[in-house]
């Protein structure tokens, strides 16, 4: 094995190992944003929810 084929193979190893590391970061990212989601979701209802309780306490005579 020469000097250039033990090059090109470190460097494709290299550009695997890249392209893992950006498939996991990309995960990583995805996970945050639907935590997010959820968390705004998840805020709205409870607001949505204290709001209709307000109103009913306003005309619960």
């Amino acid at each position: 094995m020469g000097t250039k084929d033990q090059f090109n193979d470190k460097a494709q190893e290299l550009k695997e190992k890249a392209k893992q590391a950006m498939g996991s970061k990309k995960d990583e990212a995805q996970e945050r944003t639907r935590k997010a989601k959820e968390k705004n979701q998840e805020e709205t209802r409870r607001a949505q929810q204290e709001a209709q309780d307000r109103f009913d306490q306003d005309y619960d005579i």
